[in-house]
């Protein structure tokens, strides 16, 4: 059968749009090499003209150089056309590439947000509230046991705090009174060796002075008014 009817072929695939840009960029190359050459052709015909007298020579080097100049106009339009077509390419593929970039991103975004909404069912707001709650009991239950562990039994509990606070004014006045004269406190002052003739009143000691004259040592007195001793002398 199938040497008889032959084999379907298969369709080639349409050229994408970057395939037949740049066979088009291809032929505007060619054109422009062409372009080119004539340029240069007329310029050595343009050469020709002015070195020739005017006469039958000149106006054949001028009908050479008129076909030329036509030559170039044509394939000037053609590239012309071909870089219109060029940009047109161009626009699809941009335009193409932006639809391209935009299933890209919708794609994205919509995976995005089915992974929000799998993250948002395992999070709940009332779990959320509950958990805070038991926050702050919690917090509240730790300062009690704090409270409790830090109680002084020391102090007695019947301490009336008004008579405390009576003491404790005493003492800043007694403070108060002790700074008053050099502000330093008198526990702070430097201490003092006590004078204690002074605090005693005694006399000062005997002098050693002569008895005055017509009196005999039975009359005299020492510093206390009282007979002095007098002086024997042991012979041996």
């Amino acid at each position: 059968m199938k040497k008889i009817f032959g084999v379907k072929k298969e369709k080639e695939p349409p050229p994408s749009i970057n395939d037949a840009s740049d066979r088009i960029n291809k032929r505007g190359d060619t054109v422009d090499e062409k372009i080119k050459k004539l340029d240069a052709e007329l310029n050595r015909y343009k050469e020709q003209i002015k070195r020739t007298r005017p006469g039958p020579a000149q106006e054949a080097v001028k009908a050479r150089a008129m076909r030329v100049l036509k030559q170039k106009r044509m394939y000037e339009g053609q590239r012309d056309m071909l870089y219109n077509q060029t940009f047109n390419l161009d626009q699809v593929a941009f335009a193409s590439e932006g639809i391209k970039d935009a299933q890209q991103t919708m794609s994205a975004l919509k995976s995005a947000n089915q992974e929000l909404k799998g993250m948002m069912k395992s999070v709940k707001i009332q779990d959320i509230d509950n958990m805070q709650d038991e926050m702050m009991d919690l917090m509240d239950v730790s300062n009690e046991i704090q409270e409790t562990l830090g109680r002084s039994y020391s102090v007695p509990d019947d301490i009336d705090e008004e008579e405390l606070m009576g003491e404790l004014d005493a003492l800043e006045a007694d403070m108060g009174m002790e700074t008053e004269s050099d502000g330093v406190p008198s526990y702070l002052q430097p201490d003092k060796e006590p004078d204690l003739d002074s605090e005693l009143n005694l006399p000062s000691a005997p002098s050693g002075q002569a008895i005055p004259a017509g009196r005999s040592h039975a009359q005299a007195e020492d510093e206390l008014g009282f007979p002095a001793v007098p002086q024997t002398t042991i012979r041996g």
